[in-house]
């Protein structure tokens, strides 16, 4: 059987709803000209049948660059010496949240390294405030490991989201980039905080030194298995300051696969396109639209930090105030044929029902 062949059985058993094999997926990863054109129209079309044109918006505060992991591929890995390192206030974090909402965004995320200075009350103190002032904005954390009972407590004040990615699905790839931790303890964190009722978002780098096509596969296995809501994938890109900075890069072709083959996977789950994407692939984000994904998260970060807050370098940016940053992207979304969500745009609502027809 030609590859040709084996790559349209492939994707057909998929848009059957079959669950395909690590080999047939490696088979749709390696796809190249009319076959990789063929996987992300299918993709967009799914895309279009079951979350429709709309692109969600995400207004991004990166609230500090402290992180107590010392991860190899990361720019705020705890041992670089060279990172800039900065704490917004509480009072900072509502003024940038204020500007998310009066822009109409539905959604603020909170990121940040593993900083414990920021304590479970600081951050239960800064989610209260936020509902307080702005009810119909939904929070998504993306703050790392905390325990149970910490994510119990952000919960109850009123975090609705988080996310966490699992980076790769090979626990001997895993344990080489994050020295002192492991794959399982990840995967600990992502069923508690499904268990706690979050809508959590996992998912993997690209490209990472040592990865292969099989280890790709798997992660979209993983995913699969996980049943995200939310699905995070980007390139690898180098940082200068750290053990890894004279790898290549990640693949945008590939990261493009495998936005497209989640999407197959995964029809109704919220994917954006990652800033580090946008990053190799010349500032553009309508080639991921267009393999299926439908979330785009602007910084919201105040300008004076946000060129600090450094995972890889050269990150891309839409503008230079959130305001200028909207204004081009809703150009470029409304170029792209799509038109802006409105609301926090939940992927929830949207599995359960596809399962409840699945099932019917």
């Amino acid at each position: 059987m030609s590859q040709t062949d084996s790559f349209q059985q492939a994707l057909s058993a998929l848009l059957e709803g079959q669950l395909p094999s690590q080999e047939q997926l490696v088979c749709l990863l390696s796809a190249s000209g009319d076959d990789f054109a063929a996987l992300l129209a299918a993709a967009d079309r799914v895309r279009r049948e079951q979350v429709g044109d709309a692109i969600w918006l995400r207004g991004l505060i990166e609230f500090s660059s402290h992180c107590r992991c010392n991860c190899h591929y990361c720019g705020l890995r705890r041992d670089n010496q060279k990172a800039s390192r900065y704490r917004l206030s509480e009072e900072q974090i509502l003024a940038a949240t204020g500007q998310v909402a009066a822009a109409g965004l539905g959604t603020v995320v909170l990121q940040s390294g593993e900083d414990t200075w920021w304590t479970v009350e600081r951050l239960q103190r800064v989610i209260r405030a936020i509902k307080e002032q702005h009810p119909h904005l939904a929070i998504t954390l993306s703050i790392g490991e905390r325990t149970y009972d910490e994510y119990v407590a952000l919960r109850q004040a009123g975090a609705d989201r988080f996310l966490l990615r699992f980076e790769t699905s090979n626990q001997e790839l895993y344990a080489q980039l994050h020295p002192g931790t492991s794959l399982a303890q990840r995967l600990e964190c992502l069923h508690d905080l499904q268990q706690l009722g979050y809508e959590v978002g996992s998912g993997c780098l690209v490209g990472l030194p040592g990865q292969t096509l099989a280890d790709l596969a798997n992660d979209l296995l993983l995913i699969k298995k996980l049943d995200l809501p939310m699905v995070g994938i980007g390139p690898f890109i180098p940082h200068p300051d750290t053990p890894l900075a004279s790898a290549p890069a990640g693949s945008v072709d590939l990261t493009l696969k495998m936005l497209a083959l989640t999407r197959l996977l995964l029809p109704t789950s919220n994917i954006p396109v990652t800033t580090a994407l946008a990053t190799l692939d010349g500032g553009r984000r309508q080639r991921g639209w267009q393999a299926g994904a439908n979330v785009v998260m602007p910084n919201a970060t105040p300008n004076v930090y946000w060129q600090q807050y450094q995972l890889y370098p050269g990150k891309a940016q839409l503008g230079d105030s959130l305001c200028h940053s909207l204004a081009n992207l809703k150009q470029q979304i409304e170029a792209a044929g799509r038109y802006v969500g409105q609301g926090p745009g939940s992927a929830l609502g949207r599995k359960e029902n596809a399962h409840a027809e699945h099932t019917a």
